[in-house]
């Protein structure tokens, strides 16, 4: 079997083979060659796997994506995505074989992470993947959809603020205006753009991506409807991507802000939404207060609660040094990466919100596997539950906790983004 990096002139042979491995025929382009998930494969990163004849069984690619770590960091990172082998070829080391090769080329261009969206659990852990975001849907029945007031309140707002002299404290009255995707172009990336730098765990959503409208709505230029929200100047903070198919169902692909007060006024405007028997969230973050914020809470009904974003760590001091900190500590990581056939043991040191990763000799505190790392790398995931689950050993009673210190990430990470 032979691996070798793709070319543009690739591109046909790529898509045919990716779509037969998973039983597909593959789209015909829009003009433009836009339009199609696969139409921002950067060939370049691409990977073609044939037998010793020339007979292509095997695809693997990966994004030029930035990702976005605790404390506001954005550090590149690879999307790997496009990976599969052909049916009559499988069994037979061909995934192991591309997945090692894409690795190593990996590590050639100087990336220290790596990321995927897994389509079956069991098959990327063991090449070190592991989970590090996760997303739900939630879905509102209409007729109990109403929000309850903010109760909180501060001694100057007095005790019938919020009634009849005006919009509760934290109430957005700011009107929201509805536009068509394919008006609003520019706002949904800007907004966007905005959104995923201050937000743990988003991708990047490169003007390609943009442009070829490759990927799921609101990327795509799929019909939908775009609800914009804008500030006291009157520029966009805030949108929502939504349709109403054949059901009684309104569906928000999603919500995308920074600022709670926003998401709530624009929650509240699907949620009152006309002729709808529900609203569903296809994506709410763990935690996302909007449960909280309904009036019946048993409203909310969570579904397709489920995994999102793994990581993969190609560098363990690279990549701890990159992200943020928010608690002091010193912890000694004994990491196991079995794919690679590697261990090393690592001195983690933070001080004031910076790390310093240094390979020691000193007793460990937790020995863990790489892909335990990846999943606990963004802060989604606590260190405590992977000790309790026996993923992680801990060395003394005391290192579970100051892991979950110093491991934590001001907010929950999330990824909206699908490739």
């Amino acid at each position: 079997m032979q691996i070798r990096t793709t070319t543009d002139q690739d591109l046909g042979v790529f898509v045919d083979t990716i779509h037969a491995a998973f039983g597909r025929f593959a789209e015909t382009p829009a003009e433009g060659g836009g339009g199609l998930w696969w139409s921002a494969v950067e060939m370049d990163r691409g990977l073609l796997a044939s037998t010793a004849d020339g007979l292509p069984v095997g695809t693997a690619a990966s994004y030029s994506f930035e990702l976005t770590l605790p404390g506001g960091v954005l550090a590149p990172a690879a999307g790997v995505s496009a990976v599969g082998v052909l049916p009559s070829y499988r069994r037979q080391g061909v995934l192991s074989a591309m997945m090692r090769y894409q690795l190593d080329e990996l590590r050639d261009r100087g990336e220290f992470l790596s990321v995927l969206l897994a389509s079956e659990a069991p098959i990327y852990g063991r090449f070190g993947y592991g989970p590090a975001t996760y997303t739900a849907r939630l879905t509102v029945p209409r007729h109990r959809a109403a929000l309850d007031l903010p109760r909180a309140r501060g001694a100057a707002d007095g005790p019938a603020a919020g009634a009849a002299d005006g919009p509760a404290p934290h109430l957005d009255a700011r009107p929201v205006e509805v536009l068509r995707r394919a008006d609003c172009g520019e706002i949904l990336e800007a907004v966007y753009d905005r959104y995923r730098r201050a937000q743990p765990g988003a991708l990047s959503r490169p003007r390609r991506w943009w442009d070829l409208g490759a990927g799921e709505p609101p990327v795509s230029s799929a019909p939908r409807y775009v609800a914009v929200h804008r500030d006291a100047d009157g520029v966009p903070d805030g949108y929502a991507s939504y349709s109403r198919g054949d059901s009684d169902a309104l569906t928000v692909d999603e919500i995308i802000t920074t600022d709670d007060a926003v998401f709530t006024a624009l929650a509240r405007f699907l949620l009152g939404h006309d002729l709808v028997a529900e609203v569903v969230f296809r994506h709410v973050p763990p935690e996302h207060p909007l449960r909280w914020q309904l009036a019946d809470f048993r409203a909310g009904q969570v579904g397709g609660d489920t995994d999102w974003l793994w990581v993969r760590l190609l560098d363990v001091p690279r990549a701890l040094t990159a992200r943020g900190w928010y608690a002091d500590g010193e912890l000694v990581l004994d990491v196991d990466d079995p794919f690679l056939g590697e261990r090393g043991r690592y001195l983690l040191t933070v001080r004031d919100g910076r790390a310093d990763c240094v390979r020691t000799d000193r007793e460990p505190d937790l020995s863990l596997d790489i892909r335990d790392l990846g999943s606990v790398y963004l802060g989604g995931t606590a260190p405590t539950t992977l000790v309790r689950a026996g993923h992680i050993r801990a060395h003394h009673p005391a290192a579970p906790a100051l892991a979950d210190a110093l491991f934590r990430s001001d907010r929950s990470p999330h990824c909206l983004h699908w490739f």
